[in-house]
């Protein structure tokens, strides 16, 4: 069921939005050659609650027997994709690594997700991270009243692969709000269905994940990391917005 969200839903969203996209620069400052990626989520969850909020990844269930998510953040180096758990795991110059986090501020998460190079990283790697930016605003431009779902996915789909790239398929944005994880479906590429028609009050967290390599993907053996199955940078850009009258406002870019 689509949920359309009142003007007083949209503020608390647009607040838990700004602590989302607060927290993404200050870990961008700390993202540097030596910090463990376990380091950076005590970091995030230490500065959502401050904000008054709870880390809306932690505890999230997981799927069949891998146990619920146990940190704040999502921390994905190099070739893992999306969904990588904070751990000993010491940062070196010249890797990349996805940061993808949630608040939940008075009932209602914001989402949203960076690829940060750590200290000098390769003209390729900046090259990705910089395409998979760009999709995401070419999407997002389609994402007005009266336009559809598919009209988003292809336009990120028409700009990742014109630069060469290739997007991952088995992840989708979503609709959020209450709920972490709502409808739509937000696919980052043309499928055969059309997708729900916008209006002003959907809510979406639009997020195209972009291999360097090939599309293929698997999950680690920790039940949550997902990886590119040719060993390939992949690359993560994710934003909650709010479908308007006019501009679409995306709460997590401060």
């Amino acid at each position: 069921m689509l949920n359309i969200k009142s003007k007083h839903e949209i503020e608390l969203m647009k607040s838990a939005g700004k602590i989302v996209g607060e927290l993404l620069n200050i870990l961008e400052e700390k993202i540097v050659p030596g910090i463990t990626t376990k380091e950076l989520d005590i970091i995030a969850e230490k500065y959502i609650i401050e904000c008054g909020a709870f880390p809306s990844f932690k505890g999230f269930p997981g799927h069949g027997s891998a146990p619920d998510f146990p940190a704040s953040i999502c921390s994905s180096v190099n070739d893992e994709v999306i969904h990588g758990i904070p751990g000993s795991r010491v940062l070196h110059d010249g890797d990349i690594i996805s940061i993808d986090v949630g608040a939940c501020y008075k009932g209602y998460h914001g989402d949203a997700a960076r690829t940060f190079g750590v200290g000098k990283c390769s003209s390729e790697a900046s090259r990705l991270i910089t395409v998979t930016r760009d999709s995401f605003f070419k999407g997002v431009e389609k994402a007005v009243a009266g336009n559809r779902v598919i009209d988003v996915s292809g336009a990120i789909q028409d700009h990742v692969e014109s630069n060469g790239f290739s997007l991952v398929r088995e992840f989708t944005g979503h609709g959020i709000g209450r709920g972490l994880h709502e409808e739509p479906e937000v696919p980052n590429y043309r499928g055969r269905v059309r997708g729900i028609r916008f209006i002003p009050g959907v809510a979406i967290a639009v997020e195209p994940m972009v291999n360097a390599g090939g599309t293929g993907i698997y999950v680690a053996r920790d039940g949550w990391t997902v990886k590119t199955s040719d060993k390939s940078l992949s690359a993560h850009y994710e934003n909650t917005i709010i479908v308007t009258d006019g501009e679409p406002i995306i709460t997590t870019l401060v």
